[in-house]
């Protein structure tokens, strides 16, 4: 495939991204939500794994000494 000038390059790129559907900024506004609230569960349920684990492993210690 043949290189393309800088300029047949710009023009390119500005056909592609007109293409593109970007997204309103209600979808993002929501989109931003549902990933902090994830992100909020992953670490609740990861903090409370990590708690049973440490209990757990306490235990484990507490009675085999």
């Amino acid at each position: 495939m043949a290189k393309a000038n800088p300029f047949q390059f710009v023009q390119q790129v500005r056909a592609e991204v007109s293409k593109v559907v970007w997204p309103t900024r209600r979808e993002t506004v929501l989109t931003t939500i549902m990933v902090f609230i994830m992100a909020a569960l992953a670490a609740l349920f990861f903090f409370f794994t990590d708690q049973i684990i440490q209990f757990a492993l306490e235990m484990i210690l507490l009675f085999a000494s």
